[in-house]
């Protein structure tokens, strides 16, 4: 195992409960986040971790990116999809010539990582489970769900079997694989749910089991996966996400059953509502939704295939951002796009 720090790069709800679990380990941690508060918390009490799955408090050096010095092998890349770009530009000085960095994000922000850090440098990263930051120095963990680590190359390298383990002692049941985009394509096709969520101020479980809204979830779930096939992505499972179910011509009873195994999953996490709902929510911040749905719909728009839910979802999330109330009006708006489009 290396010896160096594990470097992570966004002490949030991803990369802090990583960081917690590591250095409990006794592996050397260093965080490094932009959040003055919350990087003064962890250095002078220590970063404490709550919830259903372990409650503790560890030492952890913090410190933010201005204040970071020395060339490491290895930094985890764990921000907001949209704070990727300036995340690499402040960490490629700190990167070794031959280092990696991995993208523990939602989205498909390896392309962009690759672009700035290059490729070969570059290793992806899928994860599902539920925490949150609820105070400077605390995040409560809510509920496992996937990690799954791999090369962009698709190869099963030395040092992906490194990172593996590094995960295992967080998630052990994380894995790597040599289809990485299959895994983070069908996050963003679970993920334009979670911001269908997102548009009311109800649960994920309440969301996704109403009766009324059933139908066009599942709708917005096919419009995504048939812009992955287009693309050549073949998509993989994962948590009660069922691809073939949001097949263009797979049956209700099968959608309904992946859609009821999605709840079940989210039922068994003490996490009720989205990241992307506390953004809008409680921080009445900017969402991933460009860097996530958005790239869904360019690539829609190239292929010339129609997206008339999805476009209307980033609308929504758009128009709650400038200040639109969180209601099920915005989702009953989807809806009713829905019910108007020719079967």
């Amino acid at each position: 195992m290396n010896q160096h720090p594990a470097v992570i790069w966004g002490a949030g709800a991803m990369g802090g409960t990583l960081a917690a679990f590591w250095a409990r380990a006794g592996i050397d941690v260093l965080l490094v986040d932009n959040n003055p508060a919350h990087v003064a918390a962890i250095n002078q009490h220590g970063l404490s971790i709550s919830g259903p799955i372990d409650n503790f408090c560890v030492s952890v050096t913090a410190c933010l990116p201005e204040q970071l010095s020395g060339i490491y092998p290895r930094i985890f890349l764990c921000t907001k999809a949209h704070h990727t770009a300036r995340a690499c530009y402040q960490l490629a000085p700190h990167l070794d010539d031959s280092g990696e960095v991995i993208s523990v994000q939602n989205g498909l922000n390896e392309r962009y990582i690759a672009e700035i850090i290059g490729v070969s440098r570059t290793v992806g990263c899928f994860i599902n489970f539920g925490a949150d930051v609820v105070e400077p120095g605390h995040i409560h963990y809510a509920g496992r769900g996937a990690v799954v680590v791999g090369e962009l190359s698709g190869d099963l390298t030395p040092r992906l079997a490194e990172i593996c383990q590094l995960m295992k002692i967080f998630e052990p049941y994380a894995q790597s694989t040599r289809q990485i985009f299959s895994y983070l394509w069908g996050k963003l096709a679970y993920g334009a749910l979670l911001f269908a969520s997102a548009l009311t101020d109800a649960s994920i479980v309440a969301v996704l089991s109403h009766a009324d809204y059933r139908q066009v979830l599942i709708a917005l779930g096919k419009e995504v996966c048939a812009v992955a096939e287009a693309a050549g992505i073949p998509l993989l499972g994962f948590n009660g996400f069922h691809p073939p179910a949001f097949h263009r011509h797979a049956s209700l009873t099968n959608s309904n059953m992946s859609m009821d195994a999605m709840v079940a999953f989210n039922q068994r996490s003490a996490k009720t509502h989205s990241g992307i709902w506390r953004d809008l929510a409680v921080y009445k911040r900017q969402t991933e939704v460009d860097q996530q749905l958005g790239v869904i719909a360019e690539e829609a728009e190239r292929r010339g295939i129609a997206t008339p839910l999805l476009c209307a979802v980033i609308e929504g999330i758009h128009a709650i951002e400038q200040g639109t109330p969180l209601s099920w009006d915005n989702l009953a708006r989807i809806a009713n796009i829905h019910h108007q489009e020719p079967k």
